[in-house]
């Protein structure tokens, strides 16, 4: 079949269904995202999505077993070639390698953002792109490593602080923190780093779950100096996503690595506490099938608005659950957000403004200017140059914003998880709903790999 027709068989499957983004939508979204993802923890998430989507042999949650190749195959050149670009970039503008222990980029302030980065510099050093570019990754990734177990303030029990400035734990650091930690530990054969990311999990969980909520887990805890940052005990959706997404990172490092029978305690444990954070975080979801930007508070709270952004995460984590550990528990809610993410209406409004208030920084990757996207039309939920909406502001989590760079990460990783779970056999899932559904979002996956094959988004 020849790609235009292919992929104009996948926008009319998925324009008919309402159930899957196209390969045109999915491009849109991956070239919003390479534009947006200026800060660390966007540049991190960033390169995690485009792991999960165009280069599914080289993300944890490949059925191939850990570590990776040590050589990429030609025909994945240029897909995982955005990946090692954020590596680079933020590599060439340290100062130097060889000094005291400091963190991949500057975080703001942020102690734990940074360490989303590192996955990839780790990545690019496993590959060997420093014989090309004269980069030392390795060095980089170490002094990140020393930098987080030794330089960074820590709670009485060890738990590692969010912040640099003083202890305080934020919901967000289980995804920028212990899927490096796991990652550097399978690589070079260091089983101590691996049960340090599942001990710092469990460290954070009891700090920042709330039983009185059913498990919800708090934002921000710990802080005493509000002039940095302030706490935060509200259940925030993104916070709770994050937590979740960041435990299965870590789950499936554990599983497809050498020592999977080594930490299968540890494995139980995290993927019953991310279904713990499933069943709380589904018991307040209402009739919308889109989660509010606070999960249990109300969508008439005053100021509380809807959050498409937490929604596309937490929908993300439900499919991987399924795949990495035959849980289906949760899956007919993550149908439901996915189906109400994806579905047909009048689009939002083209955005105007940059996608982030931030400046660009020397670590900014660019959008190719040779990347073209197309307008999405009739997407309720995505304006028509292709930002997720409505979301909430990803540098003001208290207020809604207009376009996330993240937001748009959780949507591809979204699209991941969905596709894989549909090409595993939609397991788990309602048998009448899956016929239409495998069918409509087998073509158009198939059509989104053909692209994820030549983009090269730098």
């Amino acid at each position: 079949m020849q790609p235009l027709v292919f992929l104009a068989l996948a926008a009319a499957l998925h324009r008919v269904s309402g159930q899957a983004l196209s390969a045109a939508d999915v491009s849109t979204v991956t070239a919003d995202l390479a534009e947006g993802a200026k800060l660390s923890w966007e540049l991190g998430t960033r390169a995690q999505s485009l792991l999960e989507l165009y280069v599914p042999d080289f993300s944890v949650f490949s059925s191939t077993a850990l570590p990776p190749p040590t050589s990429v195959p030609s025909n994945t050149t240029s897909a995982i070639a955005p990946v090692f670009s954020i590596a680079h970039n933020v590599v060439s503008a340290l100062k130097n390698t060889t000094a005291q222990p400091e963190a991949l980029v500057n975080g703001d302030g942020a102690a734990g953002d940074p360490a989303s980065i590192g996955v990839a510099v780790l990545l690019a050093n496993w590959t060997g792109q420093g014989a090309a570019d004269g980069l030392d990754y390795a060095a980089a990734a170490r002094n990140q490593l020393d930098y987080l177990l030794d330089v960074v303030p820590r709670t009485s029990d060890g738990a590692i602080s969010h912040r640099a400035a003083q202890v305080q734990l934020w919901s967000d650091s289980v995804y920028m923190v212990p899927p490096f930690l796991a990652y550097y530990g399978v690589l070079t054969g260091n089983t101590t780093l691996i049960n340090e990311a599942y001990n710092q999990i469990k460290l954070y969980r009891n700090y920042l779950r709330d039983p009185k909520t059913d498990n919800l887990w708090k934002h921000i805890l710990l802080g005493n100096d509000t002039s940095d940052s302030a706490n935060d005990e509200g259940h925030w959706s993104t916070g709770n996503g994050w937590a979740a997404a960041g435990m299965l990172r870590v789950l499936a490092t554990m599983k497809n690595s050498p020592y999977s029978k080594t930490f299968s305690n540890q494995q139980k444990d995290l993927a019953s506490w991310v279904k713990e954070i499933h069943t709380a975080m589904f018991a307040n979801l209402d009739s919308t099938n889109i989660f509010t930007n606070y999960a249990d508070q109300p969508i008439n709270t005053t100021g509380m608005f809807y959050d498409t952004a937490s929604t596309s995460l937490l929908a993300s984590t439900v499919y991987r659950v399924s795949l990495l550990w035959n849980d289906h528990s949760h899956l007919p809610n993550a149908e439901k957000c996915r189906q109400a993410l994806f579905a047909s209406g009048p689009s939002g409004t083209s955005s105007s403004s940059s996608p982030s208030s931030a400046p660009a920084s020397a670590t900014s990757p660019a959008a190719s200017p040779s990347a073209t996207v197309a307008p999405l039309t009739d997407l309720s939920h995505f304006t028509n140059d292709g930002w997720l909406t409505p979301v909430v502001n990803p540098h003001q989590f208290g207020i809604q914003g207009q376009d996330s760079p993240e937001g748009q990460a959780f949507v591809l990783s979204l699209q991941a998880a969905y596709s894989e779970w549909v090409a595993g056999g939609s397991v788990g899932a309602n048998a009448g709903r899956r016929t239409v559904t495998s069918t409509t979002a087998g073509w158009v996956w198939l059509g989104s790999a053909m692209l994820g094959g030549i983009l090269a988004f730098a």
